[in-house]
């Protein structure tokens, strides 16, 4: 039951640690201290309610289905190997860095709203966490709820990581070769779980 909650951990905290505008805005705001806290809760509270639909929607389709978690663990670990290979072709191509110096003077309301933008209207966090960690859920029949509560914690650990540590952080990622280190990370993390995922089929 701890290693799938660790597995559900390990496996959100690489997605969510992916580049996209969601973490760049709350690691600009962080690096400004403007409204850290509701910002790095509006995203850890999003996260574990599509994280929850995916784990325990799944769940109930898994048991009037019961060939689908099977198809949907080939499938998950299908997605893992492109997501890792994209984080790989990110790293060969560079190029990224944070520019800090972004939105400022944002109120907290069109800061949560923002925030909001980017978590919700973009696609690929639907995937990310209720098709993705839903359908790998299934794989660990009987503890999904351990899977999920790994995933949910993962969330809030890095969300509160990045917006409070995001002064730390702001001299290395200010650095392309950081996001190249970071993307070459991700994608082995991908790897090895989708490796695990084919070795239990």
């Amino acid at each position: 039951m701890l290693g799938t909650f660790f597995t559900g951990f390990g496996l959100s905290f690489s997605l969510i640690m992916a580049i996209g505008a969601q973490n760049a805005f709350v690691l600009k705001m962080g690096l400004r201290r403007a409204h850290v806290l509701p910002l790095v809760l509006t995203c850890a509270l999003s996260d574990a309610v599509l994280i929850s639909v995916g784990v325990w929607g799944f769940a109930g389709l898994a048991d009037v289905l019961p060939g689908l978690a099977p198809v949907m663990r080939w499938l998950g670990a299908g997605f893992l190997i492109v997501y890792g290979a994209l984080s790989f072709r990110a790293a060969l191509r560079g190029g990224a860095a944070l520019d800090p110096t972004a939105d400022r003077g944002l109120s907290l309301g069109a800061a949560v709203l923002t925030c909001l933008a980017f978590t919700w209207l973009n696609p690929h966090v639907y995937l990310d966490t209720v098709v993705l960690l839903g359908s790998i859920a299934q794989g660990f029949p009987g503890q999904e709820r351990a899977f999920g509560a790994g995933a949910i914690a993962a969330s809030f650990v890095f969300f509160f990581m990045l917006g409070y540590g995001a002064r730390l952080l702001a001299p290395l990622f200010a650095r392309p070769l950081a996001w190249r280190v970071l993307d070459v990370v991700i994608g082995c993390v991908m790897w090895s779980i989708a490796a695990g995922l084919i070795l239990k089929g």
